[in-house]
């Protein structure tokens, strides 16, 4: 990082799970930096969805280090999730051209019901799928499958997990954290973020915000895709060790019915 920037830099660890990201601080001047960024990062900054891309380089080992504008501004509270301008650009992303053409360009392929079961279905182990909620759950996927159709296939950030959400100072809202970016059906991004944080009764006018309403064929596919990604974060915690989290996901299960 040196080499790119120059010794009068100052940097430092963002933290994040991968160790990739840093902040790179000079004078009054900060950096964003990544190691290893995906491509899309940069059709992602030009429309507008993450803090805006400065420079790629490339280092004489192979790696790429992308620096974006060091954003002034804070994570989003699990009650402004209700706020229309998270409605607004989860519904641009969904509808952006750009970002579709750049994950094909990619190699990426849609990841539909067919794929997300047989992920489940490789993943979950015995131990689990012999708890009573994680069982009901994996039949209620097998069950209802037949019924889950997706029309028109979309760029879905697949965590929309608040902490993923940024304001700035200057009332700008950004999605961040896109390494799960995947094409599916929006309704994979919606049921998350309507059955994390919006009270049911508020469904239909959020969706009114969005742009789609609320009918019982998108309510059940939200809540399958809800259910499967569940179970597969069930797993993750329990491969991490975090049973407290695994724990929580799985008393989550018994928030749906299954008739």
């Amino acid at each position: 990082m040196d080499f790119l920037l120059g010794q009068d830099w100052e940097i430092t660890p963002a933290g994040g799970a991968t160790g990739e990201a840093f902040f790179a601080k000079k004078d009054n001047k900060k950096l964003f930096l990544k190691r290893n960024s995906s491509p899309f990062l940069a059709v992602l900054s030009a429309e507008g969805i993450v803090p805006k891309l400065i420079w790629t380089k490339r280092m004489e080992n192979g790696d790429v280090i992308t620096a974006q504008k060091y954003l002034i501004g804070r994570e989003f509270k699990p009650t402004e999730m209700a706020d229309k301008r998270a409605a607004k650009l989860l519904k641009k992303i969904h509808e952006s051209q750009p970002l579709l053409t750049m994950l094909m360009r990619m190699g990426k392929t849609p990841y539909g019901p067919a794929q997300l079961l047989d992920e489940v279905e490789s993943t979950i182990d015995q131990g689990l799928l012999n708890v009573q909620l994680v069982k009901a759950a994996h039949l209620f996927l097998q069950k209802e499958i037949a019924n889950i159709y997706c029309e028109e296939w979309a760029v879905c950030h697949g965590d929309v997990n608040h902490n993923n959400w940024l304001i700035s100072d200057k009332n700008e809202i950004y999605l961040i954290d896109w390494d799960g970016a995947m094409i599916a059906d929006p309704a994979f991004d919606l049921g998350l973020l309507l059955h994390w944080y919006i009270p049911k009764d508020q469904w239909e006018k959020w969706l009114e915000q969005y742009g789609k309403p609320l009918t019982a064929e998108l309510e059940l596919r939200m809540k399958w895709y809800t259910i499967a990604h569940t179970l597969l974060s069930i797993q993750w915690h329990k491969n991490k060790k975090r049973f407290r989290e695994m724990e929580y996901w799985v008393n989550y299960l018994d928030h749906f019915h299954y008739e």
